[in-house]
C-alpha cells in the first residue's frame, strides 16, 4: 500500500468552456498533483443544464474514474444508462426507484476508495435527509474501503459546514459543489475530515457562475425570466488535491486548484 494517496476534484464543468478547459488542462494536473483518484462534477458540462453519454465517456477517456453530479443530472434522458452502467452518479439521497446509483467505489495502487454524491435540501427538492442517508451509506461499505469521499451538491453553507462537522472522522473529505464560486475556507477538521464549503466551478472565467454576463444583468435589471445562456469566455479550472492516509482514511492536506487557461 503506498504511503500518501491523493484525490483530485474539480468542480462543476458549464458547458463548452469549461469541457474545453477540462480537456486541455486535465492531465497536466493528474501529472503535476500525482493524483491517484479524479473526480469530476460533471452535472453542467451539456450547455450548463445535465449531461450527454458522449460528454461522459470523453471524460473517462481523460482519465477521470468518478463522475458526479447534482439536481442537473436528470436534464437529458439519453443519460440514464450511463448512471446505471457507468461510474457516473446521481445524489444517493433521491428515492430508491430513481435511475442510477449515488456511491462507486474504485481501486488504484492496491488502495479502494469510495465517492459518495449526496445533494442538500434547502433551497432545493426536498428529497430525502442527506444526514441520515450519509449514515446508512457509511454502515453498508466494506470495512476495506477507508477512503471516502463526498460531494456534497448543495446550495447553503450552513447545510454543508453542518454536514461536515456531523461527519468529521468519519469520511476522508466532504466537498462541497453547486454554487459555482469557490471558498477559501478550506481545512482538515479535528476528526481528520477536509472540508470545503465550494471547490468552484470549471467553465467561462469571465461570467455570471457560468452564464452570459450581459444576459445575466439584462436580468437582474428587467427581472424577467430569461433563460440564461452559457459564456463563450475563456476557461478557469477550479478545485482542490486532497492528501489522505491510505491506511486510516484521515486527510492529510487540503489545497486549492486553480488553473486560468483562457480557451
Amino acid at each position: 500500500m503506498s504511503k500518501d494517496f491523493t484525490a483530485l476534484f474539480l468542480g462543476d464543468v458549464v458547458g463548452q468552456p469549461g469541457c474545453r478547459a477540462l480537456f486541455i488542462g486535465l492531465k497536466d494536473l493528474i501529472r503535476k498533483h500525482k493524483a491517484d483518484l479524479v473526480i469530476i462534477n460533471g452535472e453542467n458540462a451539456a450547455d450548463g443544464f445535465g449531461i450527454t453519454p458522449e460528454i461522459a465517456d470523453s471524460f473517462f477517456a481523460n482519465g477521470t474514474h468518478v463522475i458526479t453530479s447534482g439536481n442537473h443530472i436528470w436534464q437529458k434522458r439519453d443519460i440514464y444508462h450511463h448512471l446505471e452502467s457507468q461510474n457516473l452518479l446521481r445524489p444517493a439521497n433521491y428515492p430508491s426507484r430513481a435511475p442510477g446509483k449515488g456511491v462507486a467505489i474504485v481501486e488504484n495502487k492496491g488502495v479502494k476508495a469510495a465517492v459518495i454524491n449526496l445533494q442538500g435540501r434547502e433551497e432545493l427538492p426536498s428529497i430525502d435527509c442527506p444526514f441520515q442517508c450519509s449514515k446508512d451509506i457509511l454502515k453498508k461499505l466494506p470495512g476495506d474501503v477507508k477512503i471516502k469521499i463526498i460531494d456534497f451538491h448543495a446550495e447553503r453553507p450552513t447545510e454543508k459546514e453542518a454536514l461536515a462537522l456531523f461527519l468529521d472522522g468519519k469520511v476522508s473529505a466532504l466537498l462541497g459543489t453547486h454554487t459555482h464560486v469557490p471558498t477559501s475556507d478550506e481545512r482538515v477538521l479535528p476528526g481528520g475530515t477536509a472540508f470545503i464549503t465550494d471547490v468552484g466551478m470549471t467553465g467561462p472565467q469571465d461570467s455570471v457562475i457560468g452564464a452570459e454576463p450581459g444576459q445575466a444583468i439584462h436580468r437582474s435589471l428587467t427581472q424577467m425570466p430569461l433563460k440564461m445562456e452559457i459564456s463563450e469566455n475563456g476557461g478557469i479550472i477550479n478545485g482542490v488535491v486532497i492528501n489522505i492516509d491510505p491506511a486510516t482514511g484521515r486527510a492529510l492536506k487540503i489545497k486549492r486548484v486553480k488553473t486560468i487557461l483562457g480557451v
